[in-house]
């Protein structure tokens, strides 16, 4: 197992340091540059080419951007397992051309009905993190199927039953393994994916690791597509499959968990309403809560408001700094108050108020780091709450589509770490989303809001955007991978396009800046690196690191639909 983690201390309460674990980087599997695509009638962007021309194939018989994108989930599920699957959750935005109005679907995982605060604890301390993440413990009950099926029921134009098509016959006839899964697997960081024999048997033919240009079939996961194009979503809740799932969560030979059938058949997603707030004379729109995105995004945008980012480059050292200085306060907050909208009471509108944020974005000195942000004060008693401790790791998968009616999707979904809970049934891996809870229930003795309870949502970084000009057309589709960086390479990405005029595709091969409230990390092998020396006598802790976006987009500009594909990755946008 390759060790990658470093111990963070991060405090936004009081003196005391609470211990945060990072988790860099994940694997950087090269940069190869990528040219926007142009299309007139629609747009497909997904993070592998066999799972775009899948959503390709489904617009081009007819299909709605949901439609597709079902479609290009069950590809996923099979040529990108490290990332996403029917066994793990989503967050949703569908854009209804037609009604022109904003849907978003919450497909997020739940606890199981016994967990408690405590199910990350032991002798009164959070478990390490090979404790927290491999095996059952860490396994929520997976949301992305029935997110997918609850938007296909409104804006479905295509039988269920024929969008799982191309992922079953691949599924049978063998798909190409890609460099990025053999080197993920290479790596072996992950410390259950060798010790639990289906998985072990799978990825590791012979004791071998699974080569890339080799050819990979999966009968098994054919056989529960075939199921669930015939059954829907349920043979995974109430079906033989449910069964087969809490077994292997319960029976795990690491950290068994307690996900029961009732759990899994009491699962429903959610259509929640968006998040939107104005950025300068645009309207960009996100996910409530559980996510993060909606609230952070639009922080740090509105932070930024008040300086003229037009003028300054996109690689200078004063726009490096002002966007550290945003994200910090916008991750103080989120760390703080974001949670589970159905279980927090607090009115999340007060964080993205324009006096609250005008205030906060005070607090940015032009010359100077501001050291440890602390959360603001939008709640009264909000003293009492404790800081958030939870793993979020980065292995996730975006999807942007735009069909030939206009509508169109933003999709981001995952099984958290790379591999999951290297728990594997049936040919598709189980997620670890649990661990996106804080570990610690009250730490510094308050409680955290984004705790351990039964039936919960953990909170989730996952951002899909979109954003809306002036006449409240949609101009842009995006959305990113990567762990609790997701929120800044968003906000990024959407600067790009609206203040300096790029296209999505010149935003997305920005050079990546973030900084949760920890340090500022700088894309290494960019032209960002340049600024570590005046970052540091600015005050900023400065680390040079992969920085490995996923981020696809879609753009309309000039009667023109554009399509941007990450080229930290291995993503492609397709359209005509």
């Amino acid at each position: 197992m390759v060790c990658f983690f470093l111990v963070v201390c991060l405090n936004q309460v009081n003196a005391k340091q609470t211990i945060r674990e990072d988790r860099e980087p994940e694997a950087a599997t090269g940069v190869n540059q990528k040219q926007a695509r142009v299309a007139k009638d629609y747009m497909v962007v997904a993070a592998n080419p066999y799972a775009s021309w899948a959503g390709k194939n489904i617009i081009n018989n007819g299909g709605s951007a949901i439609d597709a994108a079902i479609a290009v989930q069950a590809m996923l599920t099979l040529v990108e397992p490290q990332s996403s699957g029917i066994g793990g959750g989503n967050f949703i935005l569908y854009w209804d051309n037609k009604a022109k109005k904003l849907h978003t679907f919450d497909g997020r995982e739940t606890a199981p009905s016994s967990a408690n605060a405590y199910l990350f604890m032991q002798d009164g301390k959070p478990l390490k993190w090979r404790d927290a993440v491999v095996g059952g413990r860490s396994v929520g009950v997976p949301g992305a199927l029935k997110a997918l099926e609850l938007a296909h029921q409104q804006f479905g134009k295509l039988p269920w039953n024929t969008l799982f098509t191309d992922a079953i016959q691949t599924a049978e006839e063998g798909f190409t393994v890609s460099p990025r899964l053999e080197k993920l697997l290479a790596m072996r960081f992950h410390p259950g994916l060798e010790e639990f024999l289906t998985p072990k048997t799978y990825f590791y033919p012979n004791g071998q690791v699974l080569k890339q240009g080799t050819n990979k079939t999966n009968i098994k996961l054919s056989r529960v597509f075939k199921q669930i194009a015939e059954h829907g979503a349920d043979y995974l809740y109430k079906g033989d499959l449910s069964e087969k799932i809490v077994n292997t969560v319960q029976f795990s030979t690491i950290n068994p968990g307690t996900l029961t059938k009732t759990d899994l058949a009491n699962y429903q997603s959610k259509e929640r309403d968006p998040i939107c707030g104005m950025y300068r004379s645009y309207r960009i729109c996100g996910m409530a809560p559980p996510s993060s995105g909606g609230i952070s995004v639009l922080q740090i945008l509105k932070m930024l408001e008040g300086f003229d980012i037009s003028k300054m480059d996109a690689d200078s050292l004063e726009f490096t700094h002002l966007f550290t200085q945003a994200s910090k306060l916008a991750y103080a907050d989120r760390d703080k108050y974001i949670a589970d909208s159905d279980f927090v009471q607090l009115p999340f509108a007060a964080l993205i108020n324009q006096t609250y944020l005008s205030d906060r974005a005070d607090l940015i000195k032009h010359n100077k780091d501001m050291g440890l942000a602390r959360a603001g004060e939008p709640y009264i008693n909000a003293s009492l709450l404790g800081t958030d401790t939870s793993f979020e790791l980065p292995n996730t998968s975006h999807v942007s589509i735009v069909d030939k009616e206009g509508n169109a999707l933003s999709m981001t979904t995952s099984i958290e770490f790379a591999f999951g809970s290297g728990l594997m049934v049936e040919g598709f891996l189980l997620n670890n989303q649990l661990t996106d809870f804080s570990l610690h229930p009250s730490p510094n003795r308050r409680p955290a809001l984004n705790r351990v309870e039964p039936n919960k949502r953990p909170r989730s970084a996952m951002s899909p955007t979109m954003v809306f000009d002036q006449e409240g057309q949609l101009l842009l589709v995006v959305g990113s991978p990567g762990g609790s960086r997701i929120v800044s390479y968003v906000a990024q990405t959407i600067v790009g396009v609206l203040d300096w005029g790029m296209d999505i595709q010149q935003a997305i091969n920005l050079p990546k800046i973030t900084n949760r409230n920890d340090y500022t990390a700088l894309e290494k092998g960019t032209s960002i690196e340049k600024w570590e020396a005046k970052l540091t006598e600015m005050g900023h802790t400065v680390k040079i690191i992969d920085l490995n976006s996923g981020l696809h987009g879609i753009q309309f500009k000039n009667g023109k639909i554009i399509g941007g594909a990450d080229p930290r990755r291995e993503g492609v946008a397709v359209g005509d």
